[in-house]
């Protein structure tokens, strides 16, 4: 009996602080970013976002943290961490390829409202359709026909064609 109790003596001595650190970086880390989170959604909000997509940038932020605090915990207590960053990476690559339309819709988005070849209230041609534009998201742009139709095209269309630009 006084060897086990020995040896856990011995083990808690070697690993003991360790895991107090790998504690308290676990609580700190997690306070910081449910407080990263909450200054996000605030800024978010102020930029008057959809509310839901708020929230859900709001968790993505707050998870994405909260992986990092783990892994950093982790690694306190001296658990190899590599396989963890490898895995993350592996699934960053997974989601990218997965939301590869999505993300030339993003940077079209992006490329559009930075050099702004067109504004709201032009009247424009773009990918076979013509309208007046109602408003410029981050992943589509709204036209209105004139027959009181809504045309919803891509960002990543608009820019890979020609744009005619109707002047008044």
């Amino acid at each position: 009996m006084q060897g086990i109790l020995d040896k856990a003596v011995d083990y808690l001595m070697q690993y003991g602080l360790a895991f107090v650190y790998a504690l308290l970086i676990f609580i700190v880390g997690k306070w910081v970013a449910r407080f990263i989170s909450r200054i996000s959604a605030v800024t978010m909000t102020k930029a008057q976002l959809n509310a839901t997509l708020v929230s859900f940038l709001k968790n993505i932020v707050y998870y994405v943290l909260l992986v990092f605090v783990c892994i950093a915990a982790l690694s306190k207590i001296g658990i190899e961490t590599t396989p963890f960053v490898a895995l993350i990476g592996a699934a960053g690559l997974a989601v990218g390829l997965a939301l590869q339309g999505s993300l030339a819709n993003f940077a079209a988005g992006v490329m559009m409202i930075f050099f702004q070849p067109f504004k709201v209230g032009d009247e424009i041609e773009a990918s076979g359709a013509t309208g007046i534009v109602k408003e410029i998201q981050i992943f589509s742009t709204f036209l209105e026909t004139n027959d009181n139709k809504t045309i919803i095209i891509p960002n990543a269309k608009i820019t890979s064609d020609k744009i005619v630009i109707h002047r008044k």
